[in-house]
């Protein structure tokens, strides 16, 4: 007796329909997330405060509740992950006065450095060219800083 769903052809050709990646270009997050990285000089948390020292935008996208849990980061502005780049673009009627040059580097900071990175590759192709993440993201500089107390 066969156990377990019976289908037909048909629900098997539905579910690969559904099924994203046997969709021609698309990708997996997992795929997208290393095509975001390649054209990223991730920073170290190590080197966050150097960055900061030389002149850095710190943007840090973690929502308000992580940021009540965790702490906020000294130096960095709080910019909403969903409004990052009408805030960021240069040529956005919706920019932050801070935000007045393209070639200014941006270290993109989320909880734990995966959309951090997805957001700055965005902000690369919007023409922020040095935009880039921290690796490890909050999370990594709260551990460093611990180690150092």
């Amino acid at each position: 007796m066969k156990q377990g769903p019976i289908s037909d052809d048909g629900d098997a050709a539905r579910q690969r329909s559904l099924d994203p990646s046997h969709s021609p270009g698309t990708l997996t997050i997992n795929q997208l997330l290393l095509e975001s990285r390649i054209g990223l000089e991730r920073v170290h948390a190590s080197d966050l405060e150097r960055e900061m020292a030389a002149g850095a935008l710190v943007v840090d996208t973690r929502p308000a509740d992580q940021r009540d849990r965790d702490g906020e980061l000294p130096g960095a502005l709080v910019i909403d992950r969903n409004v990052l780049e009408w805030r960021l673009d240069p040529s956005s009627p919706h920019r932050l006065p801070i935000a007045d040059d393209p070639a200014r580097r941006i270290v993109v900071v989320c909880n734990e450095g995966y959309s951090s990175s997805l957001a700055a590759h965005t902000l690369q192709r919007l023409g922020l060219t040095r935009a880039t993440d921290l690796i490890g993201g909050f999370q990594a500089w709260a551990a460093l800083c611990r180690q150092s107390d």
